[in-house]
């Protein structure tokens, strides 16, 4: 066996077939057109902190495994807030960027991030991050929101973080009803208030695949999307053309929900799915009618995974409100390799603090759960 490591600043260097060959397709973020699609359709700029710098092994002509990277000069669109450590450095007269960070860019989605046939594979990758990550002098590596069984694969030398999301759990319901039969009086009763109130300004829903919408229907999600970054001052990352190459080559991965007023759309869920999962990205509005939010990003998602018979939806970070909904509190994670033996073992302490009171908050929020019958906070 002759591995070789390759750093390639562009996945058009490969071939989707070769990527593509390295997961069983169940994740769609980490799909060679999801990937490839951001850095062709110029969702990923040098001046936004993203230059692709994908890790890749290969024995002989044969690609084994690889890790989607990008080196950040910032912490912008990861979601694993490290700002602590980065004024820690500059206090200290240290640059913390560029970092090599191996995940998916915008998307707080737990999903696999070492890609590899085998356990063994993804330990040589592992090792190649760390050591390549000393060899560019670049003061650590960052691999966020991968799966529970890779964290065990990591040695004691990559720090383990962790968060809480809201996630909703399919427990076998037949339809909506069912859903909300498991719940209490109280919540059980301020749903269906929700969804009356926007039914009875008349507003009504479709829900459409990448191959069942039309340009103008993809124009309206990405207004909608726009609409919402320009609310917060924030640059909108994802372009129309990246969306219409979803719709054109993840068809039925892509997922719009579109809220309607007559024939007018005045809201928008863009969504992606994976082979049991559903994951709401972004969402925006038009008009201001109360429960219009809940409704568009997550009462439609719980029907589209009822119907479609999914096990799990995850509607993007943060947000204690869900719970009330029926999304409840998981654990999320994220591994961080830092070359400086100094700020590392003062890290690892910090890390150990913020895990025990993450955990006491994931286990307080669990008591506020909606359902008749309790549960503790779900694993990834």
């Amino acid at each position: 066996m002759t591995l070789q490591v390759r750093e390639l600043d562009a996945l058009a260097s490969i071939e989707a077939a070769q990527w593509d060959a390295l997961h069983d397709g169940r994740n769609p973020f980490v799909a060679y057109a999801f990937l490839e699609g951001l850095e062709r359709h110029g969702c990923l700029r040098r001046d936004w902190g993203w230059t692709p710098r994908h890790l890749t092994l290969w024995d002989g002509g044969e690609l084994v495994a690889a890790a989607p990277g990008y080196l950040k000069t910032n912490s912008h669109g990861e979601f694993v807030f490290d700002h602590a450590w980065a004024h820690a450095y500059a206090r200290h007269g240290m640059d913390y960027f560029p970092k090599w960070l191996f995940a998916v860019p915008y998307s707080p989605v737990t999903g696999p991030r070492l890609l590899a046939r085998d356990d063994a594979w993804r330990r040589e990758l592992l090792a190649a991050m760390a050591g390549h990550t000393a060899a560019a002098g670049l003061p650590s590596a960052h691999v966020n929101f991968h799966t529970d069984r890779e964290d065990a694969l990591f040695g004691d030398d990559w720090l383990p973080r962790s968060d809480v999301q809201y996630h909703w759990h399919n427990r076998g319901w037949t339809g909506f009803d069912a859903f909300l039969a498991d719940m209490d009086h109280r919540h059980r009763k301020n749903i269906r208030q929700e969804r009356a109130k926007v039914a009875r300004a008349g507003v009504e829903f479709r829900r459409l695949h990448g191959d069942e919408a039309s340009s103008a229907e993809l124009d309206a999600i990405h207004h909608f999307y726009r609409q919402t970054f320009a609310e917060y001052g924030n640059a909108p990352a994802l372009t129309r053309d990246f969306i219409g190459h979803l719709a054109r080559s993840m068809p039925r991965n892509l997922l719009i929900i579109l809220a309607y007023l007559g024939e007018s759309p005045i809201a928008g869920a863009l969504c992606l799915r994976g082979t049991d999962t559903l994951y709401g990205r972004y969402w925006g509005s038009d008009a201001v009618l109360p429960g219009l939010h809940f409704e568009t990003c997550y009462y439609q998602g719980i029907e589209y995974c009822l119907e479609q018979g999914l096990a799990r939806f995850e509607p993007g970070a943060q947000g204690e409100h869900k719970i009330a909904r029926g999304f409840l509190p998981a654990l999320v994670r994220s591994r961080h390799w830092i070359a400086d033996p100094a700020f590392r073992r003062a890290l690892r302490e910090w890390c150990a603090e913020e895990a025990e009171a993450t955990r006491r908050y994931a286990a307080s929020l669990a008591r506020h759960s909606p359902f008749r019958e309790a549960a503790g906070p779900a694993a990834p």
